[in-house]
């Protein structure tokens, strides 16, 4: 990893941007880390804007705390009751249709 102190920081962006290429670059304020140049070549514009939005992490915080106090449905019976969802849905439309003589 790559350390740059911020007022050593002299070169373009675009400079420091290609060296994210082969690894990170931390950028420190008197010592202290403040920023990171990381690369993200593998994430859409959707993934790189939610992952740094604060309304969107709390959101995510928020519910894991939920998760955590109040439990919550399994993968399988989240899917399992979609299904059975679905079902009903397929069936009320099937049922209209033949209301209306469609067949």
């Amino acid at each position: 990893m790559k350390t740059l102190e911020l007022q050593d920081a002299i070169g373009s962006l675009a400079e420091y941007v290609r060296a994210v290429g082969q690894e990170p670059v931390i950028v420190s304020l008197k010592g202290k880390p403040v920023a990171a140049l990381i690369s993200i070549e593998n994430a859409d514009w959707e993934t790189a804007t939610l992952s740094t939005n604060p309304e969107f992490l709390a959101l995510i915080r928020r519910s894991r705390i939920r998760q955590e106090k109040e439990g919550g449905l399994s993968s399988v019976e989240l899917r399992r009751r979609l299904a059975q969802a679905s079902k009903g849905l397929t069936r009320h439309a099937s049922d209209r249709r033949q209301k209306r003589g469609g067949g």
